[in-house]
């Protein structure tokens, strides 16, 4: 098939380019779960839906695929996502650290202090106002104040028995 003919072959099975597209996008989108890469598959799908239907209408295909991937990414996207956020069990990634041991590495007060938890390092306060912890001391994660851990010390005994 020369060039020519893949040219000719291109203008009349567009769709086949926009499904390639649709399911490399919706493939991809496995890896960031965030639904952006879906809605621009639900756009892709949608330019390969109108190449069918009019197979010589590049513009046209172009404008339904931009078109549907601005809707929904402002209109359906952000609904499925508070869904999601919203399910009963739904706990995102900095939520998953309270509860969590971690060791100060600098003084900790109930303004300012520093912590490190599973090998990242956080600004943190300590969660009883009246109370400093020192640096080397054992901790753990009460709750979250934005990106502030709040934190409380733990004697190693105690962290002994529960098995940290």
């Amino acid at each position: 098939m020369g060039e020519d003919g893949l040219i000719a072959w291109l203008r009349a099975n567009g769709w086949a380019f926009w499904g390639v597209g649709a399911l490399g996008l919706a493939a991809a989108e496995l890896l960031t779960l965030d639904l952006t890469l879906l809605m621009l598959a639900a756009g892709a799908a949608a330019g390969g839906a109108t190449a069918l239907v009019f197979p010589g209408l590049w513009w046209l295909q172009v404008l339904v695929a931009v078109t549907v991937a601005i809707l929904t990414l402002v209109v359906l996207r952000p609904t499925l996502l508070n869904k999601v956020r919203n399910a009963p069990g739904y706990r995102s990634s900095l939520e998953t650290l309270v509860g969590s041991s971690g060791v100060a590495t600098a003084a900790i007060t109930a303004s300012v202090g520093e912590v490190k938890v599973q090998g990242q390092i956080w600004d943190a306060r300590a969660f009883d106002p009246a109370m400093t912890v020192e640096p080397g001391d054992d901790v753990e994660v009460y709750g979250i104040d934005g990106i502030t851990l709040i934190v409380y010390p733990v004697d190693p005994i105690t962290r002994q028995l529960r098995g940290n």
